[in-house]
């Protein structure tokens, strides 16, 4: 059974940190991208930041130098450090796995975590 437990999530002043961390367990395949996305009220779930095995990150612009993922291979833990944050990135937080892709088609599932809350007051 695939299981993605996030922890981190919490109420912060803006121009706070918080460090968000997920333990991905179960998966078939771990080489693949794993990372966040994030979904206000209202709005559509938006890529925040994803990783490959490899370390090589991409992030959304709205979060790039403020906001830093990291990967721990011997934990299967994706972790997102989040800095100077703003009241724009109140929302549910959720972890993501991706199976790897061959040609493009994912070889198995991708999965996601249950959402932690990120709230941060100005």
């Amino acid at each position: 059974q695939v299981r993605l437990v996030e922890s981190g999530g919490g109420s912060v002043q803006a121009g706070g940190s918080l460090t968000l961390s997920c333990v991905v367990s179960g998966m078939r395949f771990t080489g693949g991208k794993w990372g966040w996305y994030r979904q206000a009220p209202g709005n559509e779930r938006e890529l925040v930041a994803m990783i490959t095995p490899g370390g090589v990150a991409n992030y959304a612009d709205s979060v790039k130098d403020r906001f830093f993922i990291s990967r721990d291979k011997f934990t299967n833990t994706v972790s997102l450090q989040m800095t100077e944050l703003r009241s724009e990135d109140t929302s549910v937080y959720y972890c993501r796995a991706e199976s790897p892709r061959y040609d493009g088609l994912p070889l198995a599932d991708d999965f996601w975590g249950q959402g932690t809350q990120v709230t941060v007051s100005s």
